[in-house]
């Protein structure tokens, strides 16, 4: 046993699991192509009062669940607790705004935030986000909830459902709270310690607390406070849903826990995952690039717990393939056998074929068994008989076929073969 084990709340990826990864990363990737988006890559770390004044001082993950530290020069500095904050702070550092608008963007990495580590949730955890950043048009909202509703059917996942609410404004929100803390105040002494903390710093958080349920449930919903402009946005959005064919449900519980959402507000949740039900959420946020110091600049986004979503996967036992299998796994005998495999290889990675050379000083037995390990398709065997007759072996692993050609012609077979799969 090791003296160093890994930190509690992180996890290494290797083996099996990485398919599941690969599966998501890489059709996430192919989806914002296709839908317009360009990647920004932004620190792990940043200056911890980027996100106390763009998430909100009083937000629990500000409060409770960031990991700030002070550097040599003693700079309060904090491990990225989520990405919208930093992706604004890029797009006002980087002017952006001089690209043109709007400006879609998309991030696929690491977020840190200390929570009790259990199924789903880790304090080293995985997003896949997207952020719009110059149009308070609803379309917009409406692309990024069709954008997730696209991935999620890609994943091939069907036990999750999307629901929406809008928020209101800065303006109208605060009218609403008071309405809310009218409701609640004769509840409070009843209530767990989150909400009666929250009561009177973030009380709107009291609507989505998983222990006080019931009391949520005769709350006045928020959307009969709306300005008459966040009730036309939310209007407008239901419309463009239901022309893009997303089924959804209003749900004027949602409102996120952070305090820089304005209108939107939407979250996925996956009927399989208990507590951790939320698998991606996002909402609208068109004041905070200028609380940033930016220009008045709209936006919205989104983001996705990789995590979560692959626990979904399994649960929903979706098949995943690896996007790493080994096609051709080259073995050889002798030192001139050893020559010719690295000259093959090196032909069969040309042309584009995952390829497999033995590299190890395992007899022919012996990498046969590491081929069929590898779950290889085919092995291609180079030996003294082989380099006399100037052919190659081929052996088909999973029918256990077995096949002599001509040396020249191996390429060619072997993309025909993989072709005709």
């Amino acid at each position: 046993m090791s003296t160093y084990t890994r930190i509690k709340g992180t996890k290494d990826i290797f083996g099996e699991e990485v398919k599941y990864w690969e599966y998501i990363e890489n059709t996430a990737k192919k989806l914002f192509k296709i839908y317009g988006y360009k990647e920004i890559r932004t620190p792990l770390i940043e200056k911890t009062e980027l996100f106390s004044r763009g998430i909100g001082q009083e937000t629990d993950i500000v409060q409770k669940e960031m990991y700030t530290f002070d550097d040599k020069k003693g700079r309060s500095l904090t491990l990225r607790p989520e990405g919208t904050a930093s992706v604004a702070r890029a797009y006002i550092e980087n002017s952006l705004i001089t690209f043109g608008s709007p400006q879609k963007l998309f991030y696929i990495g690491p977020m840190f935030r200390y929570e009790k580590p259990q199924a789903g949730r880790y304090r080293e955890f995985y997003q896949i986000g997207a952020e719009i950043f110059g149009t308070d048009h609803p379309l917009a909202d409406a692309e990024l909830i069709t954008f997730v509703y696209d991935f999620f059917n890609k994943l091939k996942l069907s036990n999750f459902k999307v629901k929406i609410n809008n928020i209101g404004t800065f303006e109208s929100r605060e009218k609403y709270k008071e309405v809310l803390k009218t409701y609640y105040q004769p509840l409070l002494p009843n209530l767990c310690e989150d909400c009666q903390r929250r009561f009177n710093t973030n009380i709107m958080r009291l609507l989505d607390c998983k222990i006080d349920v019931e009391a949520a449930k005769n709350a006045p919903s928020i959307l009969d406070y709306l300005d008459e402009e966040s009730r036309e946005h939310f209007n407008n959005l239901q419309k463009y849903l239901k022309a893009y064919n997303v089924p959804y449900q209003v749900d004027p519980k949602i409102v996120r826990g952070l305090d820089y959402y304005t209108k939107t507000a939407f979250e996925v949740e996956h009927s399989d995952m208990g507590e951790q039900a939320v698998i991606a959420g996002g909402g609208r946020y068109d004041d905070l690039v200028e609380q940033l110091g930016g220009p008045k600049t709209p936006g919205v986004g989104f983001a996705i717990g990789v995590e979560r979503v692959i626990e979904a996967l399994k649960r929903e036992n979706v098949e995943v393939e690896s996007e790493s299998k080994i096609d051709v796994y080259v073995a050889f005998q002798g030192e001139k056998g050893e020559m010719a495999a690295v000259t093959l290889s090196k032909e069969l990675r040309k042309k584009g074929i995952n390829t497999y050379l033995n590299i190890s000083k395992r007899n022919l037995s012996g990498q046969f068994k590491h081929a069929n390990r590898l779950n290889a398709k085919y092995v291609v065997v180079i030996g003294e008989e082989e380099i006399s007759r100037d052919i190659v072996t081929i052996k088909n692993m999973k029918s256990g076929e077995q096949t002599q050609i001509e040396r020249n012609w191996v390429s060619e077979i072997i993309v025909e073969k993989l072709r005709e799969e």
